[in-house]
């Protein structure tokens, strides 16, 4: 069974920063992509960024040049440097990855797993 586990949410004032970490776990063959989403109350979850296996990212235009996604393919991790944090980032922020794993018959399967979320909250 494949897990994927974020930790780094918290409160945070506007114009400070925070750090989230996604770590998958279980039978993992290979992660493709990973993403991180957010969700705020009464909206719809939207992407937030996202980065290829081979390094290659993208961001929503509400977060150009403030956030910063990384991944550690040894740590089978994805993180999410957030700066210059502002009321309208206040979410629940989820891991999303694209993983193939293993089953103990040898054979493989893809699916796209979601974290439990953990809050970032932007307030003074």
């Amino acid at each position: 069974q494949v897990q994927l586990v974020e930790s780094g949410g918290g409160l945070v004032q506007p114009g400070g920063s925070l750090r989230l970490s996604c770590a998958a776990s279980g039978s993992i063959f290979r992660i493709n992509d990973m993403s991180w989403y957010r969700q705020a109350p009464g909206k719809q979850r939207g992407l937030v960024a996202s980065i290829t296996s081979g390094g290659n990212t993208n961001y929503a235009d509400s977060v150009k040049g403030r956030f910063t996604i990384s991944r550690d393919n040894a740590k089978n991790s994805v993180y999410l440097q957030m700066n210059s944090l502002t009321p309208e980032d206040t979410a629940v922020y989820y891991c999303n990855a694209g993983i193939t794993a293993r089953r103990n018959s040898g054979s493989d399967y893809y699916t796209r797993y979601w974290g439990q979320g953990t809050q970032v909250t932007v307030s003074s």
